[in-house]
């Protein structure tokens, strides 16, 4: 089986330095099939974001007659824990186990975190749902169980995706990091795109039993693809075992991470950033539906435009990076082309033009790839060497809270235009209209937060040209 692998492997490592994104970031140290089975753990994490708010959003609410309200609680669980990415990666930094290991203790109980949760969800669910025999069942068991579920599978989420890209970050020399953390995101993207569609595929003639079936198999494939992601990746460090030298605070560590350069302005940039794209997450759809008149077909396809707007901006990213573009700077482009993005949102609804609001969404997905490549690469960059993962985490937890908090408060905010004497100002589109402007406001104040960082570099820049 071993010898199955290693030569499919290597047939996709001869394959994609001509067709596969970012394959150029293979180094002879770390050869392209090394780091394509690296970011398994990356595939596991888009399946499990997948079933979370997308599969089970769906069969909660329509299958299993959850209130909508109880299921907008049980998948915003999981970001209780995105505040404490920070610390996981702080606690991968300085760990030490006898095998010599940092990063990939964590990474192994995040899988059996994520494991665990799958494990209890199916038959939580069926509890919560009343369905059959667990109708007899107390209402607080369901309600306990499916919370302790949603929380194993978030808290399993976070502490995979911190420590593993703080992994690639150890693997990946200064040059490559760019292009590794683009191919990282790139195999987050490709997990969710094909877990969405073989869930859909299993779930199509639903039964409860099906259900159960399906979020078992995922626990399990998330076991494997993990394991085969982590074997034999990190060197073991037999001194760092041996090592009897105290350990730092998380505080004190904390402390010295943001007396740093400028690393509050940074993570504020990186929140309203990451508020400013994301806003609009849930609202696309529904407002090509209401405002615009669009199919289901339609509306359903604009997900995948603005995830290929985001995989073009990952690529664009990744490639004028490893040129030596500052990444700070490239996040305010990426932050300023989603200013015009959103406007032209805005606009589609006077001239109801499917056209101009297909074009915004693909250029919001582009600008979030800039904006969300820009930061990564910035926070790796300018991070000690002994606080990668703190600082890894920090971006983390600022970029998971900032995304869970705006994706809430739009479809807040538009409820609550909706119920106001003036929320039909513009027709159907009000709503939508205060939002998106919202966003584009957000982004500008992240243009605003982003000047003084890079201003220095461009006027620099300007004056090397000019001579």
């Amino acid at each position: 089986m071993s010898r199955y692998r290693e030569f499919a492997l290597n047939q996709i490592a001869r394959v994609g330095p001509r067709y596969l994104p970012f394959a150029d970031a293979a180094t002879e140290s770390l050869p392209l099939s090394r780091l394509l089975r690296l970011s398994l753990f990356q595939v596991t994490v888009g399946m499990a974001l997948v079933l979370l708010v997308g599969t089970l959003n769906r069969v909660m609410i329509v299958e299993l007659n959850v209130s909508a309200s109880l299921v907008g609680i049980m998948i915003s669980l999981p970001l209780v824990f995105a505040p404490f990415r920070a610390l996981i990666g702080f606690r991968s930094d300085i760990h030490t186990s006898a095998l010599g290991w940092r990063r990939v203790p964590f990474i192994w109980k995040g899988t059996m975190l994520q494991f665990g949760g799958f494990a209890v969800m199916p038959f939580a669910l069926l509890v919560l749902s009343g369905y059959g025999e667990a109708a007899d069942a107390p209402l607080w068991i369901g309600h306990t169980s499916a919370a302790i579920a949603f929380l194993l599978v978030g808290a399993g989420v976070h502490t995979v995706q911190t420590v593993g890209l703080a992994l690639a970050t150890d693997l990946a020399p200064p040059e490559s990091q760019p292009k590794v953390v683009g191919l990282m995101y790139v195999m987050l993207l490709v997990g969710m795109i094909v877990s969405a569609l073989i869930f859909g595929f299993l779930l199509a003639d639903y039964t409860p039993g099906r259900l159960i079936r399906v979020i078992q198999g995922a626990a399990v494939v998330t076991i494997v693809l993990n394991v085969i992601a982590l074997w034999k990746q990190e060197p073991r460090d037999r001194d760092r075992a041996r090592s009897a030298a105290p350990k730092p605070d998380f505080i004190g560590s904390w402390k010295a991470f943001v007396r740093g350069e400028n690393a509050i302005r940074r993570l504020c940039v990186i929140g309203l950033g990451t508020m400013g794209f994301g806003m609009a997450d849930v609202l696309l759809e529904p407002y090509g539906g209401h405002v615009l008149a669009m199919s289901v077909a339609g509306t359903t396809q604009l997900t995948a435009m603005l995830a290929g707007g985001g995989l073009i901006g990952f690529a664009l990213a990744s490639r004028v990076l490893s040129r030596g573009m500052d990444p700070l700077l490239l996040a305010g482009y990426g932050a300023l082309v989603g200013v015009p993005a959103f406007l032209a949102i805005i606009l589609a609804a006077s001239g109801a033009s499917t056209v101009l609001f297909v074009t915004g969404t693909v250029l919001a997905g582009f600008g979030a790839g800039l904006f969300g490549h820009g930061t990564l690469t910035a926070t790796i960059q300018l991070a000690p060497k002994e606080q990668v993962g703190l600082a890894l985490g920090a971006w983390g937890a600022v970029q998971a809270t900032a995304a869970g908090t705006a994706i809430a408060f739009g479809g807040i905010l538009r409820d609550i235009i909706v119920s106001l004497p003036v929320g039909d100002l513009f027709g159907p589109a009000t709503a939508y209209i205060a939002v998106f402007s919202l966003e584009a406001m957000l982004l500008m104040a992240a243009l605003v937060a982003v000047f003084p960082l890079v201003y220095g570099k461009l006027v620099r820049a300007t004056r090397s040209e000019a001579v």
